[in-house]
């Protein structure tokens, strides 16, 4: 059994690049990691790693004996889980990263009566809009809304998201009502992620440049603004539903909305992903199953 040892040290250096941030992802001493990783090569009688000041590589002795250790973890984790999952009682710390209003307004109270059903189970919700390292941060999940461009990364389609322009009606009331979105240069325009709006003319997406003296990349300080008539805001219909369910802000230019973007479900591409994780996003993908927005 002390052939054993080591492995999953190293496999948490390959993956992460280095000792210390194996040592915060397993909760022990860079010490620990680097002494087991030794006495692994030593056993084995060759080098893993190659180390230097700036970085840490797999050797080709290294990237061999990664691609059998990772097999062998992960057959060890989903025995150990298949065991656990007969008790189906989740436990440990499920880490998700999200942004934006449909995340605060959606995802989270989701995700609050997930872990309710799960007393045993810690939930963490990062609110930040940048893309996760899920390998340093730890993070289990993303919500992403938008084009999903790193292709090593895996999405599930969570939600459509069709957009929705949007006015108060003490704005509409002094600059009047935009009918055609070419008219937007004569408005003031709250800008959220950019300032190129995709609109419907004629069946083809135009885009078009907006301008105003309001930006934000808080959904919530948009539809507060835009409330509070700076002008008009175009975002998914979601973030506005109710506002405008409440007459607080009146849908405009209909005609001429985009489909918008979707949100997803953004994880590493890699065999195993944690019970908790699998069960987390199973629920959301049912829970939002026939969501209209």
């Amino acid at each position: 059994m002390d052939s054993f040892e080591g492995i999953i040290e190293f496999i948490a250096v390959a993956e992460s690049g280095g000792f210390s941030t194996a040592a915060r992802q397993l909760g022990c001493s860079t010490s620990h990691v680097s002494r087991q990783v030794a006495r692994l090569e030593e056993r084995l009688g060759c080098a893993l790693l190659a180390r230097s000041t700036r970085q840490v590589s797999l050797t080709e002795n290294g990237t061999a004996y990664y691609q059998h250790g990772k097999e062998l973890i992960i057959g060890l984790q989903q025995a150990n889980e298949q065991v656990s999952q007969q008790q189906f009682r989740l436990n440990g710390t499920l880490r998700v990263s999200a942004a934006g209003g449909f995340a605060e307004h959606h995802i989270a109270p989701a995700l609050m009566t997930f872990a309710k059903d799960h007393p045993e189970l810690t939930v963490e919700v990062d609110f930040n809009s940048q893309m996760a390292n899920f390998v340093e941060d730890g993070i289990d999940f993303a919500i992403r809304y938008g084009e999903l461009t790193d292709s090593s990364l895996v999405a599930r389609k969570l939600v459509s998201r069709p957009m929705m322009a949007v006015a108060s009606p003490e704005y509409l009331k002094q600059y009047g009502t935009p009918n055609h979105p070419r008219q937007l240069k004569n408005h003031s325009c709250i800008i959220s992620n950019n300032d190129y709006w995709l609109f419907n003319v004629d069946g083809v997406q135009e885009s078009l440049k907006v301008s105003g003296r309001w930006r934000s990349n808080n959904s919530n300080v948009v539809v507060d603004a835009c409330e509070r008539g700076l002008g008009v805001a175009y975002m998914p219909g979601s973030t506005f539903k109710d506002a405008v369910e409440r007459g607080r802000l009146v849908a405009v230019l209909e005609p001429f909305w985009s489909k918008g973007a979707s949100s997803w479900i953004v994880y590493q591409n890699r065999k195993f992903l944690p019970l908790r994780a699998r069960q987390a996003i199973d629920y959301l993908m049912e829970h939002f199953a026939d969501w209209d927005g």
